[in-house]
């Protein structure tokens, strides 16, 4: 590979890193990677444009979620040091992912305006500290549910990578935690190093905040960014259902707009679609649980059990108890 030569813009990018109990190794290793790649030509490792500090309140080794350990380099020192402190975050089922000294040391960082990011569910630590109150978040979309629930008041969605505004950012995790890295040091080293880190971790480009994540809802098949972003806004409020004409606003398009992007890529409408993502989910509550019928209609949008009904005998061929009886109790807990 050609070595590039780059130089950073206002002295090294400098970003401390801390480190949730069951941290993601991932979402840590990637973008610590990427900025290490970033920081000196080819493959060298110098620390020269970038430089970076796992800080803890003690040095004892951090477990992560596979089980690696990985050991604090740095104590807590003055926040303001850093470019941007980054909160991975990992397991949501683990009682204390940080103690109250690092609590503390996060709400003194927000306080001096030294930019936050979570990372994967390192969005959640900073939410519980009070921080992600005016941040759109983002987050994985199989985080998107415990956040809506754990906070209600937030702004959150789960069909961007990453979003950083003013001092907060926050980042879905996975392979989009190298992007939201690779963001950082062209903001602040250049569009060189870059794609020296990009091209030597094998990533063909970097997304940018507006790229959607890669999920695709029963499997449907569609190539346009913007109806991709819409079938994960469907998935994700099955119970509480997005009119139309707000589906095409989160995407900048009219209603008409995106009805016709739906006939062209699905050959149907919008709500059709939106019918059919809700029945499927009416249908595995149906297989997989013993929840009664009215339950399950009320989860899925429905205020009338009788409609659904109906509508999920069209659609399958049979009543939801029809359905239910014809399956082994075996079978439904496997």
């Amino acid at each position: 590979m050609k070595s590039v030569k780059v130089e950073a813009r206002h002295g090294p990018l400098k970003v401390g890193f801390i480190l949730a109990r069951s941290f993601t190794l991932s979402a840590f290793a990637l973008f610590a990677d990427t900025l290490r790649l970033a920081s000196d030509e080819a493959d060298k490792s110098g620390r020269i444009l970038a430089d970076w500090q796992v800080v803890g309140s003690t040095r004892h080794l951090i477990i992560s979620s596979c089980g690696v350990q990985v050991a604090p380099t740095s104590d807590f020192i003055d926040p303001k040091e850093f470019h941007y402190i980054v909160v991975v975050g990992g397991l949501l089922n683990t009682d204390m992912t940080i103690d109250s000294q690092t609590s503390d040391y996060l709400k003194k960082a927000a306080v001096q305006k030294v930019p936050l990011i979570g990372v994967c569910t390192g969005t959640f630590i900073l939410a519980r500290l009070g921080l992600m109150k005016s941040h759109q978040t983002c987050v994985s979309w199989l985080h998107y549910h415990a956040y809506r629930e754990q906070f209600p008041g937030h702004s959150v969605r789960s069909d961007r990578l990453f979003n950083l505004d003013r001092n907060l950012g926050s980042c879905a995790g996975g392979s989009s935690a190298a992007d939201m890295a690779a963001f950082l040091v062209r903001r602040h080293i250049s569009r060189d190093a870059e794609r020296n880190a990009l091209e030597v971790l094998q990533i063909e480009r970097a997304r940018s905040g507006l790229d959607i994540q890669p999920r695709k809802p029963l499997e449907i098949e569609c190539q346009d960014a913007r109806l991709k972003a819409v079938l994960i806004t469907m998935e994700n409020h099955i119970e509480d259902v997005v009119p139309t004409v707000d589906l095409a606003a989160s995407v900048g398009l009219s209603r008409r707009q995106l009805e016709r992007l739906f006939m062209e890529e699905m050959k149907a409408p919008p709500g059709a679609v939106y019918t059919r993502i809700r029945m499927e989910r009416a249908r595995q509550l149906v297989l997989q649980t013993e929840a009664p019928l009215i339950e399950i209609a009320l989860e899925v949008g429905f205020d009338s059990a009788s409609h659904f009904a109906r509508l999920f005998r069209k659609t399958f061929g049979g009543s939801p108890t029809q359905l239910r009886r014809a399956v082994p109790k075996t079978l439904k807990a496997i």
